[in-house]
């Protein structure tokens, strides 16, 4: 897919300051399917968690923006999707049970798992001052690989995981799983490159229309190159898994229990990944960007429309897979 990059109009809309955006989105289903990297397939290989669009399915084109009754982000014209690999406890009897996620402190209360969205301009901490052109209709991208060894976690740094005291840690950020216990569960953090090639709206590893020149996760990343000129928002998920109700459960022996749904039964999580399809209605992400607004102050139409918590957790995608992930399974879903 090929999109037509006007660089005239946009140096018109250059600006002095964009917006910074962090939400939270309930989970819209928990399904095998993949329409990005498994498009079609029914079901995919291994189990995800998604948040965004009710119109989640195993195969989308289009405008995803104008597809869907229903979003389960704070922000009501976010018909995007988002969604990455289930964790599960791997029990030393050999059967595995879904590890549940659970909502940032900084978000409204109550709402349904969910996950942590970020679209900035800059860094964590400042709106930045360049102009920022927001994804076009029919874009997405992967970061990360079920397939990648240590060498991709030391080449892209933002994906890492947090070991929390609680949901508001932060830091540090590491490469691996914790080895040890903790005592507020692990963050898995997924950062997506922000230069576009300008033209492609996907690529055939989904990446290489993107190009990252962050230094580290929420950090002002360098100039885009001249393969990649257009400077995108900085998109970022963070996924607090509850990992601590397993506590009394961690293995005698000290070993990771954890496994992720695509397999890796090593206990390295160096195969975290994330997908990302653009479905924001109009230019309403775009006018979100050009503004000065920062996280829950962009809401209730400064600029954005915005939504209550129930309307977010009512939000479901078709379960078209209908497949048991719940209780205590004997294999990992698909890996039977």
């Amino acid at each position: 897919m090929k999109y037509s990059f006007n660089a005239v109009a946009l140096v018109a809309l250059i600006g002095s300051a964009q917006a910074a955006l962090r939400f939270g989105c309930s989970t819209v289903t928990i399904q095998r399917l993949d329409p990005v990297v498994e498009p079609g397939g029914l079901p995919s290989a291994h189990l995800h968690q998604v948040v965004g669009g009710n119109a989640f399915s195993p195969t989308m084109s289009g405008d995803i923006g104008e597809q869907g009754t229903c979003t389960s982000c704070v922000f009501s014209e976010d018909f995007s999707n988002y969604w990455t690999a289930v964790l599960f406890f791997k029990h030393q009897n050999g059967t595995y049970k879904r590890v549940p996620i659970m909502a940032n402190d900084a978000l409204p209360a109550g709402i349904n798992g969910g996950m942590t969205i970020y679209y900035t301009q800059q860094d964590f901490n400042s709106n930045g001052k360049q102009f920022i052109r927001t994804f076009p209709p029919g874009f997405r991208m992967t970061v990360g690989s079920p397939t990648q060894g240590a060498d991709g976690m030391t080449k892209h740094k933002g994906l890492r995981f947090t070991c929390l005291d609680n949901k508001s840690t932060r830091f540090p950020e590491i490469d691996d799983f914790p080895k040890k216990p903790c005592k507020g569960g692990i963050m898995t953090e997924h950062h997506f490159p922000a230069c576009w090639d300008g033209v492609n709206l996907d690529s055939p590893d989904h990446q290489s229309h993107m190009y990252d020149t962050q230094p580290t996760g929420f950090a002002a990343g360098a100039a885009c190159p001249k393969s990649h000129p257009v400077r995108m928002p900085q998109l970022a998920y963070e996924t607090l898994w509850d990992t601590a109700q397993f506590k009394d459960m961690w293995p005698k022996d000290g070993s990771n229990p954890f496994v992720f749904s695509y397999g890796n039964q090593s206990g390295h999580a160096y195969g975290t990944h994330a997908d990302y399809m653009f479905g924001w209605k109009g230019d309403s992400l775009q006018r979100a960007m050009n503004s000065s607004c920062m996280f829950n102050a962009c809401e209730n139409g400064k600029p954005l429309k915005s939504q209550s918590v129930a309307a977010m957790n009512a939000c479901k995608a078709k379960d078209v897979v209908k497949e048991n992930h719940d209780g205590w399974l004997t294999a990992l879903p698909g890996m039977t």
